[in-house]
């Protein structure tokens, strides 16, 4: 075959592609396939005990029983897909859930009733095991501004609590702190507050830190903010005897100069990189970025297009980077406004009405955030607990079937391609595709056996890298 390039001339110009596509790569890795948490729960570091995670899921579990004792009460309330032909009567209803808790996995799936049967019960079961996912002990707007002595003597408060949790494993999977903002008035106070907490954190505990331990900095509007906390962190690692490396950050999207700068650019990810390696996250402030935008507070909710703009812009600017985003919060909380034993039937149905209205709130914002490709979000009460998980499980298990023909499709014709060097063309597609799972094994909406219909084993699967899957099957053809 006649050529009219030597292959001299085509190696230089392949070596120089060469080396920016792997330079693109190295900023853009693509979706990290690592557990991400549902959500983060922020509670005021003043409040904070050792046991707070396994209370809040009480308390959780008991709002979910009060104002929905079945999953066909849940399903009306949020209209879930089918609601309209499930029982009214409360004795069809128990006949109902019966039959179903009495058949086989595989058999009540064909069930008309099995999606809200399943969100119900997966919501139960998830308040009882693990009701928090990630937990932020709130120095800067859950606690406010108070006197130093006040701030210093509750963060060894909660540091020695941190240390108790982590002996008695009540702490959540994830857990960190959020200090105050590197601004010119607070940033003497948020070093402070960081240095003292884990001090006093690593004294008590022989200089452990609990698993996926993170420090949040908040109100970040140029890099040199996250540059001053990586030298921060490098001299606490230093001073306690802590690996190199083994604090990490987050960062906080609250801001409009974070979205867009003065010469018109998104620096977010100019800020990321400021953070050398230890940023994992960036979380949206719902009510600080559309104060920002100058919205007024009646106005400021998660659903105003203004907080869309800046979900877009985030990952526009982070998408690939292997960074996890987070919404916000939804800031109506579902308590109804009486308290007491000896209600009358009217304030009972008040409390019913209120509950109800902002579960369904609760859960369109979470739908909402998940659609977006948002998968995680801030709660700040027990109560909202449970339309996360409504939310989240029924985003997933809607959603199933497709993910398995789309990801089944992808596994055969990925098996007769071949890899190209160390770069598989489809590895990104196929890892995206598979963090769907991924995802839903992380938070109990599936189990690793409901994957295997994709054609990826259970060794496979607990890869949770489909350029390992794939590397590994090339291997064995």
């Amino acid at each position: 075959m006649k050529l009219s390039l030597p292959s001299t001339d085509l190696a230089a110009l392949l070596d120089q592609l060469g080396a920016a596509n792997l330079a693109f790569q190295k900023t853009y890795p693509g979706d990290r396939p690592d557990r991400q948490p549902v959500h983060t729960v922020y509670g005021g570091a003043n409040l904070f005990k050792a046991d707070t995670c396994v209370r809040m899921g009480e308390i959780a579990l008991r709002n979910l029983q009060t104002y929905a004792p079945n999953f066909v009460e849940l399903a009306r309330v949020l209209q879930l897909a089918g609601h309209e032909h499930l029982p009214v009567l409360e004795h069809d209803v128990a006949t109902l859930t019966a039959r179903l808790d009495a058949l086989p996995a595989g058999a009540r799936k064909q069930e008309p009733a099995w999606l809200a049967y399943s969100v119900y019960n997966k919501i139960v079961h998830k308040l009882k095991r693990e009701p928090v996912e990630d937990f932020r002990i709130d120095f800067e707007d859950g606690f406010g501004n108070r006197p130093d002595a006040e701030e210093d003597e509750t963060a060894v408060r909660a540091a020695r609590e941190v240390a108790l949790g982590m002996q008695q494993g009540t702490l959540s999977p994830f857990i960190g702190i959020r200090i105050k903002p590197f601004t010119e008035d607070m940033k003497h106070r948020g070093v402070r507050t960081l240095d003292i907490f884990l001090t006093t954190l690593l004294a008590e505990t022989g200089g452990r830190l609990p698993d996926n331990f993170v420090v949040m900095l908040p109100k970040v509007t140029i890099p040199e903010q996250m540059a001053t906390m990586v030298r921060l962190l490098e001299l606490l690692e230093k001073a306690n005897g802590l690996a190199p490396g083994a604090l990490k950050m987050e960062t906080m999207v609250e801001a409009t100069q974070i979205v867009m700068d003065e010469e018109g650019r998104n620096p977010l990810l100019r800020i990321v990189r400021a953070a050398e390696g230890r940023c994992i996250a960036a979380h949206f402030g719902t009510y600080d970025y559309t104060a920002s935008a100058g919205i007024t507070a009646r106005y400021q909710t998660m659903a105003h297009p203004v907080c869309d703009f800046a979900h877009h812009m985030t990952k526009v600017a982070l998408g690939g980077t292997g960074i996890f985003l987070s919404d916000g919060a939804t800031n109506v909380m579902p308590i109804g406004p009486h308290r007491g034993d000896n209600l009358s039937f009217a304030q009972l149905r008040e409390n019913q009405e209120a509950v109800h209205s902002g579960w369904r709130q609760a859960y369109h914002h979470t739908t909402h955030s998940l659609i977006n490709g948002l998968y995680q979000g801030w709660d700040l009460n027990p109560a909202q607990l449970p339309m996360r998980y409504a939310a989240t499980y029924n985003f997933f298990l809607s959603s199933y079937e497709g993910a398995v023909h789309r990801l089944k499709t992808f596994v055969e014709r990925a098996a007769i391609s071949t890899l190209t060097g160390d770069i598989f063309d489809d590895a990104a597609t196929g890892q995206g595709l598979l963090n769907f799972f991924l995802k839903a094994l992380n938070c109990g909406a599936i189990s690793a056996e409901d994957i295997v219909p994709t054609g990826l084993t259970i060794e496979e699967i607990e890869t949770r890298s489909f350029y390992r899957i794939l590397e590994r099957r090339r291997r064995h053809l």
